[in-house]
């Protein structure tokens, strides 16, 4: 399971919903903008490298383009005891939350990003 990215529990959908005509959420375009901006944004990081996206990086690339705060380091250890992360999904996590920032055109992992990533992990029955 350590080898999957992203958990996320999906309730049934009420069939009114299904049947009526209102859209709710973000328009595809508007998805689609914003994630062409988190890709040039990597492609930008990590010119002069083989690396072309977040999933690409290594353990020793992440070290690089990925360095994180005291808080944010904090927050991974009491992750790493409370949720008996392995060191892949450590590194996984960090990637995650990454690409979170980059979706969200900030430079800098924080707190936040690190957070909204491990709540993607897989809950302790699911192991």
């Amino acid at each position: 399971m350590d080898r999957i990215d992203l958990h996320i529990e999906v309730p049934a959908v009420k069939v009114e919903k299904l049947t009526g005509e209102s859209v709710i959420g973000e328009e595809s375009g508007s998805i689609r903008k914003r994630v062409q901006i988190a890709r040039n944004l990597q492609r930008k990081r990590f010119k002069g490298t083989k690396i072309k996206s977040n999933a690409e990086m290594q353990n020793r690339d992440i070290k690089k383009f990925c360095p994180l705060d005291n808080d944010s380091l904090n927050l991974l250890r009491q992750a790493v005891s409370q949720m008996n992360l392995t060191a892949r999904s450590y590194y996984r996590v960090i990637k995650l939350a990454r690409t979170i920032a980059d979706l969200a055109g900030e430079e800098k992992i924080t707190v936040s990003h690190l957070a909204e990533a491990l709540q993607y992990r897989p809950k302790a029955q699911e192991l």
